[in-house]
């Protein structure tokens, strides 16, 4: 019996011993990732914005309040995949105009890395898109490098570049900053008059030409942004590449509250990281430890010896 004892005490710290750096190097990430089952109301707000009004048929200027919206898609979702879909509302506060704008889009992507995946109906306006780079998230362990990007807009991933270490809400932070090049986005037909062109009559070609700066506020452990900024710049040009109008002018950022609450979330997937990374597994290295000494000494007892 004293022998099964001692198998077994050694068995279990052997296990434990084993189970430590397990998850602590690999059990950890595989956790703690973008959910399948996400849904989240995100909200920015752009002071003293320049859009085009196709209701005034002329550029308005005012404060804007941006509503996101993300659903997952659960049906979708596989064991490294999710898939979420997102809509944004624009509403003009100053000027009364609900729904100035509305856009909507279909993203895969890696739950742990946040690499883009080519699947599932990802789409921009319900037009099939190719998604590159990271999607909602940064990898785990996020580096002071440089990362590709996905921008909706442009529709194409682009550098986002670190550029300093900060902290948001007192939570430590890496900044990456993203440039987007001029970039023709759409090439529709409007009124010349509209557009101020004189000696024409009728409607007009015009592209719309996009470029914008985007700031991610990043907790590295996670790799969750948790403030955004975006800069955005969108002008109308006629096909002899000449800027007629304004279309969309604006530097868009997150709510205090919005920050607030991916704070908390960051806070909440950091700790959960550091205790499956650190405290448990230094915790199962000492108890095995504690088990196997055990079991040698109890091996080593001979028969009597107590008595």
């Amino acid at each position: 019996m004293g022998r099964i004892s001692t198998l077994v005490l050694i068995g279990f710290g052997a296990f434990f011993i084993a189970l430590a750096p397990l998850l602590k190097f690999w059990a950890a990430d595989q956790v703690i990732s973008a959910p399948a089952n996400q849904f989240a109301i995100y909200k920015l707000e752009a002071k003293q914005a320049q859009y085009f009004s196709l209701q005034d048929l002329k550029v308005l200027t005012g404060d804007l309040d941006i509503i996101i919206t993300t659903r997952g898609d659960v049906k979708e979702a596989t064991g490294d995949r999710v898939v979420w879909d997102e809509a944004t509302v624009v509403n003009d506060v100053t000027n009364s105009r609900p729904l100035i704008d509305m856009s909507e889009r279909r993203s895969a992507f890696d739950r742990y890395t946040g690499v883009g995946v080519n699947c599932c109906n990802s789409s921009i306006e319900k037009a099939q898109v190719t998604l590159e780079g990271q999607i909602y998230k940064f990898p785990f362990g996020v580096e002071k490098k440089t990362y590709k990007v996905f921008n909706s807009t442009a529709q194409k991933a682009f550098d986002a570049t670190f550029v300093r270490e900060d902290n948001v809400n007192g939570l430590p932070v890496y900044v990456f900053e993203q440039t987007v090049p001029p970039t023709k986005t759409e090439t529709r037909s409007a009124p010349a008059n509209v557009l101020g062109i004189t000696g024409e009559t009728g409607d007009v070609q015009v592209d719309r030409w996009y470029d914008g700066k985007t700031t991610f506020w990043v907790e590295p452990t996670t790799g969750s942004p948790v403030r955004q900024e975006q800069q955005r710049h969108e002008v109308l040009k006629t096909q002899d590449g000449v800027e007629r109008s304004a279309a969309f002018i604006a530097t868009a950022k997150m709510t205090d509250e919005t920050v607030a609450g991916l704070v908390n979330d960051a806070e909440t997937g950091l700790n959960t990281i550091n205790l499956l990374r650190n405290t448990i597994p230094l915790v199962l290295l000492v108890v095995g430890v504690v088990f196997v000494v055990a079991g040698v000494i109890l091996g080593r007892r001979r028969p009597g010896a107590a008595g």
